[in-house]
């Protein structure tokens, strides 16, 4: 489904898929749309009528798909490992690059650029691996963590990675995959995303809670509580102003972050109490 940012009203669904949808990326322009699904592909989609334009084949299930910065390349990765790169300006549906190393299921994968793929996998696999897509004889660059990672997200001040990894959360430089951040929590967590201003992060994770901290300290400053199951993805506005989590209560949710304000459906600003558990609509 498409739905608008600030209001989180339904715009259209795009139909098609005979399996679980486990992963959906819109373009910078959005104007497309590519999602994997458990029907074994991935769906390339006109995100201004919810036509299909191409389908793209797998022997597995498709666990993750991204487009690249400059959205003339799409990447896949899943259950058979490997990632697999296709080029958008062709009609062919193969790839024109298989990427493999990993020894379990791909879950996430990342442009960091339009040369750089980050990936992770399930499982005993606890790499981060680094892609260079013009060199693709094998990963360049690993990092190795405690646990699983979870989740990873590049941050949107475009200078750190963020993962979820057990009941810790790691931020690494962007540029040279240096740690510069580590925080072990109570529970386990399977998101974590960093604020545009690097001041905060917010956490999901198993005890059906939205946490924000700040970076500095690693003080708790917002607890949301209204998941009836574990979250699995917190993603922050590029403004701040809010964020929103997924649950596997089969919502997704948008807070305010920060002094509740007038935005989206909050209209009356000076009506709006201070809420220690936060703002929310579902």
């Amino acid at each position: 489904m498409l739905r608008n940012g600030i209001t989180g009203d339904w715009i259209g669904t795009f139909v098609g898929h005979k399996g679980a949808v486990w992963s959906a990326h819109i373009n910078s322009l959005a104007s497309q749309v590519i999602t994997g699904s458990a029907d074994y592909t991935a769906r390339l989609w006109d995100a201004l009528n919810g036509d299909e334009i191409r389908s793209y084949t797998h022997q597995r299930i498709v666990r993750a798909v991204q487009f690249s910065p400059d959205q003339s390349r799409t990447v896949t990765g899943g259950q058979d490992k490997a990632l697999r790169v296709y080029d958008l300006n062709k009609a062919e549906t193969e790839p024109v690059l298989k990427l493999e190393g990993h020894t379990d299921t791909v879950k996430a994968v990342v442009w960091k650029d339009n040369d750089t793929l980050l990936s992770i996998a399930t499982g005993p696999d606890t790499t981060l691996r680094v892609w260079d897509v013009r060199n693709p004889s094998s990963s360049v660059h690993t990092i190795t963590t405690k646990s699983p990672i979870n989740n990873i997200d590049l941050s949107n001040d475009n200078k750190h990675i963020t993962a979820a990894s057990g009941k810790e959360i790691i931020i690494w430089d962007r540029n040279t995959y240096a740690q510069v951040h580590s925080h072990s929590h109570a529970f386990e967590i399977n998101s974590v995303c960093l604020s545009s201003d690097s001041q905060y992060y917010a956490t999901g994770g198993v005890d059906f809670s939205v946490r924000v901290f700040e970076l500095k300290s690693h003080k708790e400053t917002e607890l949301h509580k209204g998941h009836h199951g574990a979250v699995h993805v917190v993603r922050f506005a590029p403004d701040n102003a809010t964020f929103a989590s997924g649950s596997e209560d089969g919502t997704i949710r948008i807070w305010q972050h920060g002094e509740p304000c007038a935005y989206g459906l909050w209209e009356e600003k000076k009506e709006i109490p201070s809420q220690p558990t936060g703002t929310e609509r579902s």
